[in-house]
């Protein structure tokens, strides 16, 4: 009984000890929450999908399909005229500038556009980041290509619409000259090289575009329909490159070499190749 009550006190005295003295350490967890953040008035949180850079990605996706894309195809195509000669290239010309507010129509649909789409989509690569060096998969690659082409095509667009608009010969008023301005520009072969590679970039940049724009709209949900819709934006690239490069032949190529200044019908006209050379001649 003696050594029971010992034991009894010897153990009611450590308990009443400081863990401190004993050289214990203690660590106390507290179930305290976390003071809860606070926002400046006015100041929304953003969500997934919400706020002014989802709405500038969106804008910029869209104004690459409606309307510069719309330009590039229209673009395209009359361009392809110039298979047809300076003249039927020229009354092409003279048709689009003949258009109802067409300078409206310029800088509403094709500059501002352009401008926005171009400068937005180089701040949007300066600030994105790629894994092509640790990760070379085909989203990293497509990824690459889709901002460097973007890139040339800025540059190109830009300097075309410096040169051929608003600089030499006014085409607007004098549209019959426009064969001879752009025969003249492409006989420089380092100018002809940046268009041929420039074109190439654009019609990728552009086909490629699609394909993103139909994914990110939900256009085309789950894989299956993205690979299907792969396969015909690929088709229409190749299109559009063939397009593209044809007319640059056109204005290089034998057939229509040294092309008038003044490519009006009633010097130019004529029923084929040869006739315009023999014109061009007298």
């Amino acid at each position: 009984m003696q050594v029971t009550q010992n034991t009894l006190s010897r153990s009611t005295h450590l308990n009443r000890l400081d863990p401190q003295s004993l050289g214990a350490n203690t660590i106390m967890a507290t179930a305290e929450h976390p003071a809860v953040p606070t926002l400046r008035p006015g100041v929304a949180p953003l969500r997934a999908a919400e706020g002014t850079s989802f709405l500038w990605r969106k804008l910029h996706s869209l104004l690459g399909i409606i309307p510069i894309g719309a330009f590039l195809l229209e673009h395209l195509l009359s361009n392809f005229e110039a298979l047809k000669g300076p003249a039927a290239y020229g009354a092409q010309v003279k048709f689009l500038n003949g258009l109802p507010m067409v300078r409206l129509l310029e800088w509403v649909f094709i500059f501002l556009p352009l401008a926005y789409h171009g400068l937005y989509g180089v701040w949007i690569w300066l600030r994105g980041k790629s894994n092509i060096v640790y990760y070379p998969w085909a989203g990293n690659w497509l990824y690459v290509s889709q901002r460097y082409t973007g890139l040339i095509a800025l540059v190109y667009i830009g300097q075309h619409v410096v040169r051929q608009r608003f600089m030499g010969v006014a085409l607007p008023e004098h549209p019959y000259a426009s064969f001879a301005k752009v025969q003249h520009e492409l006989a420089n072969p380092w100018i002809l090289a940046f268009y041929i590679v420039a074109m190439i970039a654009i019609c990728w940049h552009f086909s490629y575009g699609i394909w993103l724009f139909a994914a990110k709209w939900g256009i085309t949900p789950g894989n299956k329909a993205r690979k299907r819709f792969g396969y015909v934006c690929v088709a229409l690239g190749l299109g559009l490159v063939v397009m593209g490069l044809a007319s640059i032949w056109a204005f290089v190529g034998p057939n229509f070499r040294n092309a008038p200044e003044d490519a009006t019908p009633s010097v130019s006209q004529s029923s084929g190749p040869a006739a315009f050379q023999l014109r061009a001649k007298s």
